[in-house]
C-alpha cells in the first residue's frame, strides 16, 4: 500500500466524514463546523492510497512556541500499517523545536504517541467541556 501524505491539502467533506464516522467520532454529525475546523486549523495533514483518504490530523498552533494536536485518525482498515505514524512525523517535522506540543490521547492511542516521543504530562490533568459521547 502506498501511502501519499500532504500538508495543508484539499479535503472534501464527503471523504471527512466518512472517514470521521468509520472511527465512531460524533463531530461526523456537525460536518459543517468539521470542515471548517480543519481547514482553518494552523496545519493540517493527510494521508491517502490511491487518491483515497484514509487519515486525517490536524494542528492548532500559535505559531511559534505551543502547538495542540487535537485530530489524528487513521480509517480503521488501515490502521496498523504505519499511516498514523507518517502523519504524525509530518507534523512533528512542521513543530519541531517548539517550547510544547499537546495531545490528548485515549487509552488505546497512549503507546502510538510514546512511540512518537510524547510523555505523560507530570501531574496535569486533562479538562475539558466537551459535547460529543464517543469518550
Amino acid at each position: 500500500m502506498e501511502i501519499q501524505i500532504e500538508l495543508n491539502g484539499k479535503i472534501e467533506q464527503a471523504e471527512v466524514v466518512t472517514l470521521y464516522r468509520a472511527n465512531g467520532w460524533s463531530s461526523a454529525e456537525k460536518p459543517e463546523q468539521l470542515l471548517l475546523a480543519l481547514r482553518h486549523s494552523h496545519t493540517l495533514v493527510t494521508a491517502r492510497t490511491n487518491g483515497k483518504l484514509i487519515g486525517i490530523g490536524n494542528a492548532i498552533s500559535d505559531g511559534h512556541l505551543v502547538v495542540y494536536y487535537p485530530h489524528m485518525l487513521v480509517h480503521p482498515n488501515s490502521q496498523g500499517k504505519g499511516v498514523g505514524t507518517k502523519m504524525m512525523q509530518a507534523m512533528l517535522s512542521v513543530y519541531s523545536g517548539f517550547h510544547q506540543q499537546m495531545l490528548t490521547a485515549d487509552e488505546e492511542a497512549i503507546e502510538f504517541y510514546q512511540a512518537q516521543g510524547f510523555e505523560r504530562a507530570g501531574n496535569t490533568a486533562p479538562m475539558w467541556i466537551y459535547a460529543g459521547t464517543e469518550h
